[in-house]
Formats: structure tokens, sequence, C-alpha cells
């Protein structure tokens, strides 16, 4: 398991931009996903957080359900229990989320095709600790491209003004203690690929998260304690060719000595801006990488929320 997931110190991007970059690479080349300790991100905002979302889930579904915007694709506010499911699976997944978007400034161009988060006036530090660490993990994410850029010989700031008003979201998750036995065949998360360009997640309280190694075995993803989970999406994928692979992964149901308590999990998914054109790089072609045709990354992004079921066809 250390073989795969050795953990990459973040002090070692202040002491050596070069050496960090070079791990950052090798862990994403072999695997999709790199395991960061020491990352800059508050104790304090990432416990506020926590405390506000178990409040958020503990709601009546008759609150919740205000904030549930399904005409919008469910890419601000609530998404209720059994919605999603994998891109290629018909069986939901086991759980409900929220999602904070982006704070855009006024007279923005993306506010045609991105909504404000809703705020929630039940939990009372709710809309301030979300944005806390939404903003938080916006900051970290984009300081990881420029390692991600040195690895790709591209200049540091390399993705800089291409993500600095990006479509990107933090997700609550929730998985629910099962008092029953799940359905057969279920899994809480069913096997995927992220959408975005990089998904930054902080460790759950309870395990489950595998990732699907090219060698066809699955590994589980057990982060020490104070440590975030890195893995690229198929943004970064089809930007690169398939040089860093957006590798498939899964949530599967905790064992029976752990089925009644729940899950909670906070990834955030950052993306292109809506109107970057994402083709492959001439240097990850000439390194053998494949090209696809071009689109932009709001395209990409609906074409992707329609195979999950968040938005009709």
């Amino acid at each position: 398991m250390t073989q795969y997931f050795e953990p990459i110190p973040y002090l070692l991007w202040h002491a050596d931009k070069a050496a960090f970059a070079a791990a950052l690479g090798r862990s994403f080349r072999e695997t999709g996903f790199a395991v960061i300790t020491g990352h800059p991100v508050a104790q304090k905002t990432i416990d506020d957080n926590l405390a506000a979302t178990k409040a958020f889930f503990a709601l009546t579904d008759e609150a919740k359900e205000k904030y549930h915007d399904a005409p919008g694709g469910r890419q601000r506010g609530y998404t209720p229990f059994g919605t999603e499911n994998a891109k290629g699976q018909a069986q939901a997944d086991l759980k409900e989320f929220w999602h904070t978007g982006r704070a855009l400034p006024p007279g923005s161009p993306y506010r045609d095709t991105m909504k404000d988060t809703p705020p929630v006036s039940e939990v009372a530090d709710f809309d301030r600790a979300t944005r806390a660490l939404f903003n938080s993990l916006d900051a970290f994410g984009a300081e990881l491209l420029k390692a991600v850029a040195l690895h790709l010989g591209l200049a540091e700031d390399g993705f800089g003004d291409k993500v600095n008003f990006g479509n990107s979201i933090l997700r609550l998750l929730h998985y629910p203690p099962q008092v029953a036995p799940p359905p057969e065949g279920s899994v809480r998360a069913g096997a995927h690929e992220d959408i975005n360009v990089i998904t930054l997640l902080l460790g759950a309280e309870e395990a489950g998260l595998e990732v699907k190694h090219r060698s066809g075995q699955w590994l589980g993803v057990n982060p020490p304690p104070g440590a975030l989970v890195i893995n690229c999406g198929d943004m970064l994928q089809r930007y690169t060719g398939g040089v860093l692979p957006s590798t498939t992964h899964r949530v599967v149901n905790p064992s029976p000595e752990r089925s009644r308590f729940a899950r909670y999990s906070t990834p955030f998914f950052l993306h292109f801006n809506q109107d970057f054109r994402i083709e492959a790089l001439p240097g990850c072609l000439a390194e053998g990488g494949k090209a696809e045709p071009p689109i932009t990354a709001q395209d990409f992004l609906m074409e992707r929320l329609r195979d999950i079921g968040l938005v009709k066809a």
C-alpha cells in the first residue's frame, strides 16, 4: 500500500520546488492519486466545516429539500439521497450531498452559467464555515497546480489564468448509517472518475475509499491524520493526453461493525474556467499522449453531468 501512496510533505515545495513537482508527478503518473502531508488548510477551518456539515444533514428532509435545485443540475445547494449514480451505473449511490460554489464578483461574465450558492438559515455558522473551507482549498489547489505545471514543463503559473474563475465546487458528502443491510451489489459510491482538473479530499472519519490501480487491483486509501488526498480528474487527463491519468475510484460499504456509523467526506473539485478550451498539450503528445477533440470546460462538464444523472438529457 505505502509503495503507491507514500505521503509527500508539502514542506518540500518550499524547500525544493523541482523535487516536490517530481514527487507529485510520479505519484500522479503511477496511480492518478497523491497524499500530501503538512498542508496549509487550518484545522479550525476543517473542524468548523465538519460541524456545520453534520448540523445541516441532521435537518429534516423537508428543511433540506428547500435547497434542492434539480432544474439547475444540482450544481449548488442540496442533492437528496439516492440521486446521483456513477457513469454507466444504473444503481444510485448511497449518499446525499451539498454543493458550495465560487462566489463570483459583480458583473462577472460567468454569472450566466454559474449560480450563487443559496444561504442556509437553519444552521447559524453554515455559510461562513463552508465558504472559509472553499476559499482555503481553492487557494491550495491553485498552489498545487504550480507543481503540476512544472512537472509538465510549463511555466509555474501555467494554470493560473485557466482556473481563477473555474466552476469549482466544495461537496459536503453524507453517507447515512446503514441500519439495514444495503441492497446486494450496492456501494456507497460506485466506481467512477472525477470530471474536473484535480480533486482535493479531506480524510473521512470512516474508511471506504478505494482506488483501482492500473494492475487491476483495488487499493485502499487510508491517509495519515491531517493529510489531503489529491487526484487527477478527467479534464486534466484530457489536457495531458492521458499522461496524468484520471483513475477509477469508489467508496465501498462499511464492515458490519461500522455500518451504524455515518460517513462524512469533503472533496473539493477544482475546475477550469468554463470558456477554457481543453486540448492536449504538445509536450504530452510528444511523449506518447493521445489527443482528443478540443472541447470547452463547460461543454465537457454538461456532457458528464448528464452521464451521472444530475442533469437530465
